[in-house]
């Protein structure tokens, strides 16, 4: 067996880390550029293509708690490697699916993997590194994520473009043999300190069910007709789900979301806000990039090139973000971004109609300046929201609102746009969208809560 330097150990974990937690961020927007290739080679309608995405998102977000409530019953190292493997082989396969259904269920598997990955992997960059020095170790790795989610839109036309779609799909097990190998040699396992935490089945059980009748509903209405029984049954029983899933959860002794946390009023507004950034990444880096093939006739490439006025914001803006917010409060910031973001998107909706790509370029430059704002500001303020023992819970559910934005965001973009047949409904409402979670943030949100 390798030997690994004890100075050494903890940076080799984080690249490990790092590294597939970009890789987890990338696989969100990497696909919207080979989108409308897919669609075509598969022969899938524009509605079954976004479940592409979609099937990600959403097993991704149902499944991310219960994943890391593993993380604290089994050893750390056996959660992270299966969902590596999960997520390496489901990425391999997926890249030689035949039709649309099969890449579908193997997307959802990848969220399998996601789910079990990102807790774990976040979990071991803190007990690697003491706590003074986990503040560096997370914002290198928050660079590694921007960096990756910089380059999704740009590597997935390349490699739509020159190699195949299906490239976006194999990359995934070489990063990931390569993150194991990492790992294995890496990693020392320490014992699981207290009682094993339990997770709760039923209430997981009705999340998924709820959620999944939700977004069908959305997802679907444009092709089955908004008023026919078959959608009407599926948004009122997602509804109906959902409420299930709260008062299952206020009645457990240990839930698997902690709803009494959203008592206080700046914890759910920071929230709501991270799940519209969610909802505005993937407007640009989904719709956005069918925007440019199917109206603009840009090709794949050329459409990640044209994404990168607003992709190369992100990283460039993530470090002054965090100091900017240290100095100034996480208030004032996040709620000017959201500002400016909602801004920008109507700027999308009034000039989409001129078929011109110009007016991108400033709209792209503000969303990929806020981003990093909409992101770190409020995630500050629910940890200072909250006790120090309830950073856990508190981390898992901010994760969770984020997932539930990219989710919803891809569902009800997708049915405007089939609803619809144009894309300016879809900057109109994220914009609108926007400035109502702006509003609210501004009431409920307390700055040093």
């Amino acid at each position: 067996m390798l030997a690994i330097d004890e100075r050494h150990r903890p940076w080799w974990i984080l690249a490990a880390t790092g590294c597939v937690l970009g890789l987890i961020v990338l696989d969100e927007t990497v696909v919207g550029v080979a989108l409308p290739t897919i669609q075509t080679q598969l022969g899938m309608t524009q509605t079954a293509s976004h479940w592409i995405i979609n099937a990600y998102l959403l097993v991704f977000t149902c499944l991310v708690a219960a994943g890391g409530k593993l993380d604290d019953s089994i050893d750390l190292k056996k959660v992270f490697l299966i969902g590596l493997v999960i997520f390496g082989l489901s990425s391999l396969a997926a890249g030689f699916a035949e039709d649309g259904l099969m890449l579908i269920g193997l997307r959802a598997c990848q969220g399998i993997g996601a789910a079990l990955v990102f807790p774990a992997a976040t979990t071991m960059t803190t007990e690697a590194f003491p706590p003074e020095r986990r503040g560096l170790a997370f914002g290198i790795q928050g660079g590694i994520g921007a960096t990756f989610l910089a380059l999704g839109p740009f590597v997935g036309g390349l490699f739509t473009e020159v190699l195949s779609w299906r490239w976006i799909f194999w990359i995934n097990p070489l990063v990931t043999i390569v993150v194991a190998f990492i790992i294995v040699i890496a990693w020392k396992s320490l014992p699981r300190q207290g009682p094993v935490p339990h997770i709760d089945r039923l209430g997981l059980v009705i999340l998924i069910m709820g959620l999944s009748t939700l977004v069908m509903g959305l997802m679907q209405g444009p092709q089955w007709g908004w008023s026919s029984a078959v959608i009407i049954g599926l948004l009122a029983s997602g509804a109906i789900i959902l409420l299930l899933f709260v008062l299952t959860e206020l009645r457990v002794s240990e839930p698997l979301i902690e709803m009494d946390l959203f008592r206080n009023s700046t914890f759910s507004a920071s929230n709501l806000i991270i799940f519209m950034a969610q909802f505005n990444k993937l407007a640009i880096v989904v719709f956005g990039a069918l925007y440019f093939q199917q109206v603009l006739h840009m090709s794949p490439l050329t459409t990640g090139i044209a994404l990168l006025p607003g992709a190369a914001m992100i990283p460039i803006s993530a470090v002054p973000a965090g100091r900017l917010t240290d100095r100034y409060g996480e208030r004032w910031l996040c709620l000017g971004a959201l500002l400016l973001s909602g801004l920008s998107f109507l700027w999308l909706g009034f000039w989409i109609a001129q078929e011109l790509y110009w007016p991108f370029v400033p709209a792209l430059i503000i969303w990929g300046l806020t981003l990093p704002f909409l992101f770190l500001g409020p995630q500050r303020t629910v940890m200072n929201a909250v006790p120090t023992a309830k950073h856990g819970q508190a981390g898992g559910i901010s994760l969770t609102f984020r997932l539930l934005g990219g989710t919803f965001g891809v569902a009800i973009c997708g049915a405007a746009l089939v609803s619809l047949g144009n894309f300016q409904p879809i900057f109109f409402l994220t914009g609108i969208f926007s400035l109502v979670v702006l509003v609210i943030g501004w009431f409920f949100i307390k700055q040093g809560d």
